[in-house]
C-alpha cells in the first residue's frame, strides 16, 4: 500500500482560491445565476467541522468548486463550508485499485497521482474539475453510465461528520441507509471528511475514438444500440437546425486502448477565457453557424483516431473560465433523463420544442443511460435518454421555456437534474423526486441550500 500527499495548487481549485480573496461573501455556481452573498469558512483539516462553527449560527452548506450550475452549491446569507484546503491522498492500494482521500481533493489532482500509475476514473463527468464529496453529493455520471453506473457505484465507503460532532462511516454494510442518502444527497446530510474511491487500470492515455455522423432520433438510437460493447459513448446535437437536419449530431465512441503506451500527468490548462462576452454574442444565427461548422469539421460520416483523454473526455477543460462566453448574466442548463418507454417521443418533441423557441444552445449532449443501479436514494439517472442544453439566461424567454420543457420532462415520466437546475419549481421537484420526504429524515438539521428551500419549502 502507498500512500501520499498531493499539493493544493495542483488545479483550478488555486485558481478559485485566488479569487476569493477579493471578497470573503462572493461565491458563484458554474451558471453564475442566481447571485447571492454567503460568508465563506475555509476548511483545511478533517477536525474542522464542526468547530468551526461555534458560535455561529445561520445555516451552513458544505460546497467544493462550485461546479454545479445552479444553486445546489450556494446558500444565499448562510455559510458555506469550502472544502478544497482538505485535499490530501491518504492512502492507495495498487492491487486493488482503491484510493482514499480527502473529499476536498478534485478529480484532475487525483488523475495526476494515478495515471502515472496505470489507474483511471472508473467514471467521470465532462470537467475534472470538481471534488471528490462533489462527485459523490451529486452522484455524477458520465460516458460509460451504460456499463458502469454512477460515480456513488464505485465508492466503497466514506466519513459523515454531522453538526452535532457525530461521526458516521457510510458503506453498504455500515449505516447503509445514510450512505444512500448521502450519494446523491447534494451535500444536506452532513460534511464528508474522506471517501474512498475504486479506480480502473489503463495502459496508456489514449482513447480509440470514433466519430459518427447522424441525422434524427432514430439514426442516434439505431448507433446506440449497436454500441452496446463500447465503454465510451456520447454524442453531441445540433438543436437550432430544422426541416431535414432536425436533431443532426454527431456519435462520439470510445474504449481506453489496449496498446500500452505513456502514462503521465496532464499539463495545465494555459488558456483563459479573456472577457465577459456580451450578451448579444450567442443567439440563434451565431449558434447556427457554429453548429452547422461543427457538424461539417468531420468530412466523412465515420472518422477513426487515437486520442488523448484529455480532448475526449474535458475539452472544455483547456479553457478556464469558458462560462464567460455566455456573458453577466450567467447560463442556464436543463438536463432531463426520460425513461425508455417515451425517450423517443420525448426527445423528439424536447428537441422541437427548443427550436422553435428561438433560444439556442450549442453545448447539447445526447448520450443514453444504462440499467445498473445507483446506490443513491436521490440519484438523477436511471434508464433512458439523457439530454443536456445550456442557454444563455434571458429573463424574458430563458425562464418561461424551462417552465415548459419541465413540465413536458414530467408528462414523459422524466426528471431533472438538480446539480445542473436553477428554474425547476418546488411542484416539479416534488413530482421528480417523490422520495424527497423519505430523504429529509437524514437530512443534517443545521445544514441546507439554496436549492433545498426553493424546491422543498424547508428551511434549516
Amino acid at each position: 500500500m502507498g500512500t501520499g500527499i498531493l499539493r493544493s495548487d495542483m488545479s483550478e481549485s488555486s485558481v478559485v482560491a485566488e479569487k476569493s480573496k477579493g471578497t470573503e461573501s462572493a461565491f458563484e455556481s458554474w451558471g453564475r445565476y442566481p447571485k447571492y452573498d454567503a460568508r465563506r469558512i475555509p476548511l483545511q483539516w478533517q477536525g474542522d467541522y464542526p468547530a468551526v462553527m461555534q458560535g455561529v449560527h445561520d445555516s451552513s452548506l458544505a460546497v467544493g468548486m462550485g461546479r454545479s450550475y445552479g444553486d445546489v452549491c450556494l446558500l444565499n446569507g448562510g455559510n458555506l463550508l469550502v472544502t478544497t484546503g482538505m485535499n490530501r491522498l491518504l492512502a492507495f492500494d495498487p492491487e486493488t485499485g482503491v484510493l482514499t482521500a480527502e473529499a476536498g481533493i478534485t478529480l484532475a489532482q487525483i488523475l495526476d497521482f494515478s495515471v502515472p500509475r496505470g489507474f483511471f476514473l472508473p467514471v467521470t463527468p465532462g470537467t475534472k474539475y470538481v471534488t471528490l464529496g462533489g462527485a459523490i453529493a451529486n452522484d455524477i455520471h458520465g460516458k460509460n453510465h451504460h456499463v458502469a453506473g454512477t460515480f456513488g457505484s464505485h465508492v466503497p465507503a466514506f466519513e459523515l461528520v454531522r453538526s452535532d460532532g457525530t461521526h458516521i462511516l457510510c458503506s453498504r454494510s455500515d449505516n447503509p441507509e445514510m450512505y444512500a442518502a448521502t450519494i446523491g444527497g447534494m451535500g444536506l446530510t452532513g460534511v464528508m471528511t474522506w471517501a474512498q474511491v475504486k479506480l480502473r487500470p489503463i495502459v496508456s492515455r489514449k482513447i480509440d475514438y470514433e466519430g459518427i455522423q447522424f441525422h434524427g432520433v432514430d439514426e442516434f438510437l439505431d448507433l446506440t444500440n449497436a454500441s452496446g460493447h463500447i465503454e465510451y459513448t456520447v454524442s453531441w446535437v445540433d438543436c437550432t437546425s430544422t426541416g431535414k437536419n432536425f436533431a443532426r449530431g454527431i456519435f462520439m465512441q470510445g474504449d481506453h486502448s489496449q496498446v500500452p503506451g505513456e502514462l503521465k500527468p496532464s499539463s495545465e490548462p494555459k488558456l483563459v477565457f479573456p472577457i465577459e462576452a456580451p450578451g448579444f454574442a450567442l443567439n440563434k444565427l451565431s449558434v447556427s453557424l457554429f453548429n452547422t461548422a461543427f457538424f461539417h469539421k468531420q468530412i466523412h460520416k465515420r472518422a477513426v483516431a487515437l486520442q488523448d483523454y484529455e480532448p475526449f473526455f474535458y475539452p472544455l477543460d483547456k479553457v478556464l473560465d469558458w462560462n464567460r462566453l455566455y456573458g453577466k448574466s450567467g447560463l442556464l442548463q436543463f438536463q432531463y433523463v426520460i425513461p425508455w418507454d417515451y425517450a423517443r417521443e420525448g426527445t423528439i418533441a424536447i428537441l422541437g420544442e427548443v427550436a422553435k423557441s428561438g433560444l439556442a444552445s450549442f453545448l447539447a449532449v445526447l448520450k443514453a443511460f444504462g440499467d445498473v443501479p445507483s446506490p443513491g436514494l436521490m440519484s438523477f439517472p436511471k434508464p433512458g435518454i439523457t439530454l443536456a442544453l445550456d442557454f444563455p439566461i434571458k429573463a424574458d424567454r430563458s425562464f418561461p421555456l424551462f417552465e415548459r420543457l419541465a413540465d413536458m420532462t414530467r408528462e414523459f415520466g422524466g426528471r431533472l437534474y438538480p446539480a445542473k437546475d436553477a428554474a425547476m419549481t418546488a411542484a416539479q421537484f416534488q413530482a421528480f423526486y417523490p422520495q424527497w420526504r423519505q430523504f429529509a429524515q437524514y437530512r443534517d438539521p443545521k445544514l441546507t441550500s439554496s436549492f433545498w428551500e426553493r424546491v422543498s419549502g424547508e428551511a434549516a
